[in-house]
């Protein structure tokens, strides 16, 4: 059974970085692609970025390119979330996920396996 533990999450000021991390176990085979969904308060889950594990290859959603970096550590099994600039809108649970494509017409799909999330709250 896959696993997901996500770490990171923090009280942390506008403007200030933050990284996240999830570390993925229990896989019977390849990892194909692993990323991150976010849900704020009273809203939906939101795509945020997905990496593919073999080429490294990212995705991200529109709205937050530039501020959020994924990378994936093949070694450690582990996805990163690198959040630079942080703004009050980014407070969120943000979730880890597997096996997340994307299309431009649809969004972020596909996800098969979710982590508990880890809570990230910006001040202003």
């Amino acid at each position: 059974e896959v696993q997901l533990v996500e770490s990171g999450g923090d009280l942390v000021q506008a403007g200030g970085s933050l990284r996240l991390s999830c570390a993925a176990s229990g896989f019977t085979g390849s990892m194909r692609t692993i990323g991150w969904f976010r849900q704020a308060p009273g809203k939906g889950r939101e795509g945020v970025s997905c990496i593919s594990a073999t080429d490294g290859s990212a995705r991200y959603a529109d709205s937050l390119k530039g501020r959020f970096t994924i990378s994936f550590d093949n070694v450690k099994k582990t996805v990163y979330l690198q959040i630079n600039d942080l703004k009050p809108e980014d407070t969120a649970t943000y979730y880890c996920v597997t096996e997340c494509y994307h299309s431009y017409a649809h969004g972020f799909y596909g996800m098969e396996s979710w982590g508990k999330g880890t809570a990230v709250t910006v001040s202003s």
